[in-house]
C-alpha cells in the first residue's frame, strides 16, 4: 500500500480490509463455531471447503503421523473430523491458515522467528494445560499461538513501515516499546488486543493480555508456554527459562527437574508440529534441546545470510578504479559491479535495468541474487512521462543515489509505483543512476528482501562508490570506442 498507516484504528482498518480479509473471515467463522455448543461437522467442513487450497493443506496435515498415527487415508474434511476431532481440524485450519496469509507474503526474518516463537508457545502451553485442565486444551494452543497476533500481521504486512521498524531496532540502546510507538502510532500489544476484539477471536486470547485473570488455569497455561518460548531463546540453561520452570512446577504439581522435562519434549514436539503444518523453514528458529545441535544450527544459520565481504569489496573497487584508467571490457565492467555489489557489499539481490526499445521502457540486463532469474525475462518498466514519474526515471533524471523507505525519501514514496512493488515486491531498497559521463544508460537497484534484514549505511555508502567507478568506466569506455 501507498500510504502510512499511524494509529491502532489506521492499522486496523488496514489489516482486515486491504492486507487480511481472507485470514480474518477464516479465522472469525472458526471461532464462531467453537464457541457454539451446537456447531456441527457439516458446518466446519463448509468454512474449510470454501478455500480449496486450504482444505487439501488441512487434508495433509491430518493425514500426517504427528495427528493420524494409525494412519488411515483421509479424504474428506468430514472425515477428519471423525478420525482426529472437531476440535483438532479447526485448529489445524486456524493455524495452517496464520501460516498461509503470513509467510506467503513476506517471509521476512521477524516474522518467521515470532511465527516459530508463537507455534512453540502453543505447544508448551497445550501441553502445560493438559495437566490442569480436563478439556479445551484446542483454546489455549489457539490462544497462545495468537498471543503475538497483532506483531505477526505488522511483520507479514507493515511493508516499508516494517522495514523503517527493523532499521530502528537494530541501533544499540534502543527502546523498543519506544521504536514501535513511533512507527506503528500504537503498540504491539494494543494492536493485537484491537485484532482480537475485531476478528472475535474469544475470550481467552483477550484474557491471556490480562495478568489479574492469571489465577484462570487456562489463561495462566498461555501465559507459561508464552514465557517459555521467550526465554528459551536465551538457553535452556538461562536464569529466565529456570524461573519460569520454577513456577510451572508448582502449577502442576511436579518438581522443577520433571517440569524441565516436559518443556524440552515440548520444544521437540512443536517443531514436528511446524513441518506438520507445512512450515519446515521455522522450525531453525526454535532452540534445539541437544547441545550439539544448537551450536551447529547457529552456525549454519549464520552460514545462510549472505554476509559483507569487506576483501572483496576492496578488490571489486580497486578493479573498477583501474578499468576506469584503461580501456576495459563492458562485460567485466558489469560482472565486477554486479559480484562487488552482492558478494562485497553483502547485498542480497541486484539488477541493471537499462533503457532499451528507443529508451522508451527499462529492461532488466543483468541481474545477480536468489530468485533474480525471473527478472531477464519479464522485467520491464515503461520510461512515463515527467508529470508521472516513477523512482526509476526520477534517479536517472536526478543522477543521484537514493536509500528509499527511509525517512530522508519518504516524501519520494509514491514514486515506488503498483507495478514496481508488484515485481520488486515492498520495503527498502537502493537505486542509483547508471550513467556513461553524463550519458543516462539505466539504473542500478539493490535490495536485501531475501532475508529481510535492513539495509546498513555502510552498504549504501559502498553502493553509492560503486555506481560513480562505473561511471567513470563507462565514459572511459565510451571515449575510446
Amino acid at each position: 500500500m501507498d500510504t502510512r498507516s499511524h494509529g491502532l484504528q489506521s492499522w486496523i482498518d488496514r489489516l482486515n480490509q486491504a492486507e487480511l480479509p481472507a485470514l480474518a473471515s477464516v479465522v472469525q467463522d472458526l471461532q464462531r463455531l467453537a464457541q457454539q455448543e451446537s456447531s456441527s461437522v457439516r458446518e466446519l467442513a463448509e468454512v474449510l471447503l470454501r478455500d480449496a487450497s486450504l482444505t487439501s493443506k488441512v487434508l495433509r496435515v491430518g493425514n500426517s503421523a504427528y495427528y493420524n498415527p494409525s494412519q488411515e487415508t483421509i479424504r474428506t474434511i468430514s472425515r477428519a473430523i471423525v478420525l482426529i476431532g472437531f476440535d483438532n481440524v479447526r485448529l489445524i485450519g486456524l493455524s495452517v491458515s496464520l501460516i498461509d496469509g503470513l509467510l506467503t507474503r513476506a517471509p521476512r526474518e521477524q516474522l518467521q522467528e515470532l511465527l516459530a516463537r508463537s507455534f512453540h508457545a502453543a505447544v508448551q502451553a497445550r501441553n502445560i494445560a493438559g495437566y490442569v485442565i480436563s478439556r479445551h486444551e484446542e483454546e489455549v494452543f489457539i490462544a497462545a499461538l495468537l498471543h503475538h497476533l497483532g506483531e505477526l500481521a505488522f511483520w507479514g504486512c507493515g511493508g516499508e513501515q516494517a522495514d523503517e521498524l527493523a532499521s530502528a531496532l537494530a541501533q544499540p540502546g534502543v527502546e523498543v516499546e519506544d521504536a514501535v510507538r513511533t512507527v506503528l502510532g500504537t503498540s504491539f500489544r494494543q494492536l493485537t488486543q484491537g485484532l482480537v476484539k475485531s476478528w472475535n477471536i474469544g475470550e481467552l486470547a483477550s484474557l491471556a493480555h490480562n495478568s489479574a485473570s492469571h489465577n484462570d488455569p487456562a489463561v495462566f497455561a498461555v501465559h507459561l508456554g508464552t514465557r517459555i518460548s521467550e526465554a528459551a531463546l536465551q538457553g535452556w540453561d538461562s536464569p529466565a527459562l529456570e524461573a519460569v520452570v520454577v513456577q510451572m512446577a508448582e502449577f502442576i504439581g511436579v518438581t522443577p527437574e520433571e517440569a524441565l522435562q516436559q518443556v524440552l519434549a515440548s520444544a521437540d514436539e512443536a517443531v514436528k508440529v511446524a513441518a506438520t503444518f507445512g512450515a519446515s523453514k521455522l522450525t531453525s528458529w526454535i532452540p534445539n534441546t541437544d547441545p550439539e545441535q544448537i551450536r551447529r544450527q547457529q552456525e549454519q544459520r549464520k552460514a545462510r545470510l549472505l554476509q559483507p565481504n569487506l576483501l572483496l569489496l576492496q578488490e571489486a573497487l580497486q578493479d573498477l578504479g583501474l578499468l576506469a584508467t584503461r580501456r576495459g571490457d563492458l562485460g567485466l565492467i558489469l560482472d565486477k559491479l554486479l559480484h562487488g555489489l552482492h558478494q562485497g557489499a553483502g547485498l542480497e539481490r541486484v539488477m541493471l535495468a537499462v533503457l532499451a526499445d528507443g529508451q522508451s521502457c527499462f529492461r532488466a540486463k543483468r541481474v545477480i541474487g536468489e530468485g533474480t532469474e525471473g527478472w531477464m525475462e519479464d522485467f520491464l518498466l515503461p520510461v512515463e512521462a515527467r508529470e508521472q514519474a516513477h523512482i526509476f526515471s526520477y534517479v536517472l533524471r536526478n543522477k543521484e543515489a537514493l536509500w528509499m523507505g527511509v525517512p530522508a525519501s519518504y516524501n519520494l514514496n509514491e514514486l515506488v509505483t503498483q507495478p514496481i512493488r508488484q515485481r520488486l515486491g515492498q520495503g527498502m531498497f537502493f537505486i542509483a543512476p547508471l550513467l556513461a559521463g553524463n550519458r543516462e544508460i539505466g539504473v542500478i537497484y539493490a535490495d536485501n528482501r531475501i532475508s529481510g534484514r535492513a539495509l546498513k549505511h555502510e552498504q549504501f555508502v559502498a553502493f553509492q562508490r560503486f555506481g560513480q567507478l562505473t561511471r567513470r568506466c563507462l565514459e572511459a569506455l565510451s571515449k575510446r570506442g
